[in-house]
C-alpha cells in the first residue's frame, strides 16, 4: 500500500520517511517547517497511545477533523470572479473514479458524501466525506490522486499550501497512512450538523407501534423540525423517549433535514398503520448540557413560542422512592430483579398468576440483576452486569401480565413458551420484583397500553 500511494515522487534516490521514525519523532523537523503538521502528528500520536477503536464520543476526534481540515484548506486558491468560494470538497468530487471494476473506499467515500441529503453546503459534503474517509482509510488514496491530477494541483498555490508542495506533501502523507493503523467506528448518518460544526449531536432511534396520532407537537425552524411539545396521555408520552426540545430527523427513512412546513406531519399520514422509526437528535449534549450548535435554533424557537420550555426528563419518570433507571441508547430501563419462572399449562389467562407467583417464590431461587425496557411493540429482557439479552417477548405473545396483591411489587407475565406455533405451545409465567410499589405500577400500565396499541397484530 505504501508504495502506491507514494509513486508520485519525482525521485527515487530518496528513500520515503519510516513510519516507525516518524512515529518516535525522529524524522525530519516538521515543526519548523509546518505547525499544522507538526500537530496533526501531535494528534496521531494521541490516539494511537489511547488505544481501542476511535468513536464519536472520543476527545481527540474533534481536534483531529479540525486540523486535517486545516490542512486541507490552507493554500486554495479562491478564483477572481464568481460567488461561490472554494472548498477543498470542490476538487475531491472531481477525482476520477476507480478503475478496477469493484468499488474502492475513496470512491464510495466521494459517492456517499455527494449524495449526503443532511449535508446542505461545500463545507457540510466535505466533513461527511472526511469521516467516511477516515472510517474507509482512505484519506491517503485522495492525497495520491490529487499529486497524480496536474489540473486539481492548481486549486492550490504552490507557495503557501501543504498539498501543493511535494516537501511538505509527502510527510503529510506518512501521517495519513499512520492513521490507517487506528480504527474509527463511526456513526456516519449522524451527520445533520456539519455544515455548521464539528460537534455531533447524541441521536437515538425511536421504534413506536402504529397508532392514530403520536402526540407530538412540531415546529419548524430553518429546515428543521423540533418537537415543541409531548402531549398528555399520548403514545409519545407513554412511550418515554422523546422530549421536547429533540429534533425530528428523519421518519422510515425519510430525511427531514430541509424540511418545509407540514412536510413531517405528510409523511406520517402517508405512513399511518405501519410501524415507525424515528431518528433523533437531543437536544441535552453527552455532558448533560444544551448542545452547543442548537443554541440559535432555540432562541429563534423562542421567539416564534415564547412558552417554549426545553423537556428534561418524561413526565411519567419515576419519583420517590427506588433506584434511578438505567440510560441506554435513548431508552430509560427499569432496574428489576427476576425471581423465576414456571409453566403454567396450555391456558395463560390472568387467573394462572394467583398461583404461579406463589409457585416462583416458594422454589427461593437466587434473584438475578436484570434491565427491563417495556417498548413500543414488544418486551426486552437484558443481564443488567452484561447487558446480555435474556429474552425478547413481543406484545402478541404475551398473554397477561398483572401485580401481586399481597406484595405490590411484584409482578409476573405470562408468555407462549413457543411463539412461533401458539397452536401447540404451552405457557410460562415470568415473575419479577420493583423497587417501589409505584414503579410496579407504571410497568403494569405501559404493557397494558402496549397490548392496546398492538391488539391488531393478534
Amino acid at each position: 500500500m505504501y508504495s502506491s500511494v507514494c509513486a508520485f515522487r519525482s525521485s527515487a534516490r530518496t528513500p520515503p520517511p519510516s513510519r516507525d521514525r516518524l512515529a518516535l519523532g525522529h524524522g525530519e523537523p516538521m515543526a519548523r517547517k509546518e505547525p499544522l503538521l507538526s500537530a496533526l502528528k501531535g494528534a496521531v500520536l494521541r490516539l494511537r497511545e489511547a488505544g481501542g477503536p476511535c468513536t464519536d464520543t472520543s476527545p481527540h476526534l474533534v481536534s483531529l477533523c479540525q486540523l486535517l481540515e486545516s490542512i486541507l484548506r490552507k493554500g486554495l486558491r479562491q478564483p477572481a470572479w464568481g460567488f461561490r468560494r472554494r472548498d477543498y470538497w470542490h476538487w475531491l468530487e472531481q477525482l476520477p473514479a476507480g478503475t478496477s471494476g469493484r468499488p474502492e473506499p475513496l470512491s464510495v467515500s466521494i459517492r456517499r458524501a455527494a449524495g449526503c441529503e443532511r449535508a446542505r453546503t461545500a463545507q457540510g459534503r466535505g466533513r461527511c466525506w472526511l469521516r467516511w474517509a477516515l472510517r474507509g482509510k482512505a484519506l491517503a488514496a485522495a492525497v495520491a490522486q490529487l499529486a497524480q491530477s496536474p489540473p486539481l494541483l492548481q486549486f492550490y498555490d504552490p507557495g503557501s499550501s501543504i498539498l501543493g508542495r511535494e516537501d511538505l506533501r509527502e510527510p503529510f502523507l506518512s501521517l495519513l497512512l499512520l492513521l490507517t493503523e487506528i480504527d474509527f467506528s463511526l456513526e456516519l448518518q449522524n451527520c445533520s450538523f456539519l455544515d455548521e460544526s464539528w460537534l455531533l449531536p447524541v441521536c437515538s432511534i425511536y421504534e413506536t407501534v402504529p397508532c392514530q396520532a403520536l402526540g407530538m407537537m412540531l415546529r419548524y425552524v430553518d429546515g428543521r423540525v423540533f418537537v415543541t411539545e409531548v402531549l398528555p396521555e399520548s403514545q409519545a408520552e407513554a412511550d418515554e423517549v422523546v422530549l421536547a426540545g429533540d429534533i425530528l430527523d428523519e421518519i422510515n427513512g425519510c430525511c427531514l433535514r430541509s424540511a418545509s412546513p407540514g412536510q413531517a406531519g405528510a409523511v406520517l399520514q402517508r405512513l399511518k398503520g405501519e410501524p415507525l422509526a424515528l431518528r433523533l437528535l437531543r437536544w441535552r449534549w453527552h455532558d448533560g448540557s444544551v448542545f452547543e450548535p442548537l443554541l440559535p435554533y432555540l432562541e429563534a424557537l423562542k421567539e416564534k413560542e415564547p412558552q417554549f420550555q426545553l423537556q428534561h426528563s418524561p413526565r411519567h419518570s419515576p419519583r420517590g422512592e427506588g433506584q434511578p433507571r438505567q440510560l441506554q441508547g435513548g431508552r430509560l430501563l427499569y432496574k428489576l430483579r427476576f425471581l423465576g419462572q414456571t409453566s403454567v399449562g396450555t391456558y395463560g389467562g390472568k387467573e394462572v398468576l394467583e398461583g404461579a407467583i406463589p409457585a416462583v417464590l416458594e422454589r427461593n431461587l437466587a434473584p438475578r440483576e436484570v434491565l427491563f425496557d417495556v417498548r413500543e411493540a414488544e418486551v426486552l429482557v437484558q443481564e443488567k452486569a452484561s447487558s446480555k439479552l435474556l429474552c425478547r417477548h413481543p406484545y402478541p405473545s404475551i398473554s397477561c401480565v398483572g401485580r401481586c396483591t399481597w406484595s405490590p411489587r411484584i409482578f409476573a407475565l405470562c408468555v407462549l413458551s413457543s411463539p412461533e406455533s401458539p397452536d401447540r405451545s404451552t405457557f410460562h409465567c415470568l415473575v419479577f420484583a420493583s423497587s417501589s410499589e409505584q414503579e410496579c405500577e407504571e410497568i403494569v400500565g405501559r404493557m397494558a397500553a402496549g397490548f392496546k396499541h398492538t391488539e391488531w397484530l393478534v
